[in-house]
């Protein structure tokens, strides 16, 4: 893990990168799995980091007995933290990139004014809420506080996957199923359809109170590689769901802003080339520098005839920060061909 470094800037040795995936590893076991399992109750998780995390501001789900009972001796865990450490010694942050920092600072600004942030991503990995994280703690103390405020928009694989779960306790998340999910299985649509609709009232009501930074990969899913050319090229952003977040945003009479949002991360934990419909897939994490680009706000103006515009503009920058980065990062390999002209 050389070149890697914990928050305060002291070095990750080997044996603190072994114990942390042990640990995190252990996790998945006891609420993945068995009697213990974690169930995510809410369709709007907040992130569990302990007990005893703040001081100042207490956290009523831990005075419940439940969950008292249910962690255990790990009731003072901070999850948040624990995903971190699990895939920081995986990442070369020495040679890690994040462009747009001054799009990401007018962010934190916006959203310390009350105001809300959309980061319309692409997604690559299923490290990328610790990407961010690790990235934003890179620029930064107050952009490493802003990750954690994050919410993420997520597929039900990451509450139901025995692996992903330790890692979702500790993630702010709207868990929303996506159309593929849905009409996969019939008997089940109207209780998903439900959970969806309850998921977008949660959503709306944190936009109402203003101060939310959401993350959200329009696509519904990640980055595949071209099996043929090997290229990686940025899955397509769905029109209705950019609408529906900026119809969201409009309806919370908040001053909601879009920022397109790059991501390299493909290398750390590449997902299978093909779309797996059942949990339990394989991981391979691998020690890579990885890249973040924050682009210029899209305003959210225009009306219904011209919804498309925003898509393709969000899109489109999306496009240019992701290959800025490949390029930075020297994986010029992974660049479709498309990008280049």
């Amino acid at each position: 893990a050389a070149g890697t470094k914990n928050p305060n800037g002291s070095a990750v040795t080997p044996q603190q990168a072994v114990k942390n995936m042990l640990t995190t590893l252990s996790y998945g076991l006891k609420y993945g799995l068995g009697k213990d399992k974690f169930i995510f109750e809410d369709v709007r998780h907040m992130a569990l980091r302990g007990a005893d995390f703040n001081d100042a501001v207490t956290d009523a789900r831990y005075e419940k007995e439940s969950l008292r009972e249910k962690l255990g001796p790990d009731v003072t865990t901070d999850f948040y933290a624990a995903g971190c450490d699990f895939f920081r010694p995986s990442i070369d942050l020495e040679h890690s990139l994040v462009l747009g920092q001054d799009n990401l600072k007018k962010a934190q600004e916006q959203i310390e004014a009350g105001e809300n942030v959309v980061f319309l991503a692409n997604h690559q990995s299923e490290a990328d809420p610790q990407v961010v994280s690790c990235l934003f703690e890179k620029v930064g103390k107050e952009a490493g506080e802003l990750a954690a405020h994050v919410t993420y928009v997520a597929g039900h694989k990451v509450t139901t996957d025995a692996l992903a779960v330790p890692f979702s306790m500790g993630r702010n998340l709207l868990c929303i199923h996506s159309k593929k999910h849905i009409d996969a299985d019939p008997e089940t649509k109207p209780a998903k359809s439900r959970q969806n609709m309850a998921a977008m009232n949660g959503m709306l009501r944190g936009l109402k109170d203003g101060g939310m930074a959401i993350w959200v990969a329009p696509s519904g899913g990640r980055d595949r590689r071209n099996v043929d050319s090997g290229k990686v090229p940025i899955a397509p952003f769905d029109q209705k769901t950019v609408d529906m977040f900026r119809l969201m945003g409009n309806k919370s009479k908040v001053p909601t802003h879009f920022y397109p949002m790059a991501m390299v991360s493909y290398d750390l934990c590449p997902p299978p080339d093909f779309v797996e419909a059942g949990v339990g897939e394989q991981r391979n994490v691998r020690f890579t520098p990885i890249g973040i680009a924050i682009m210029d706000e899209v305003p959210n103006v225009g009306g219904a005839e011209k919804r498309h515009l925003f898509t393709e503009k969000a899109e489109e920058e999306c496009i240019v920060g992701y290959t800025n980065l490949l390029k930075g990062l020297n994986m010029d390999k992974y660049i479709p061909e498309e990008y280049s002209s």
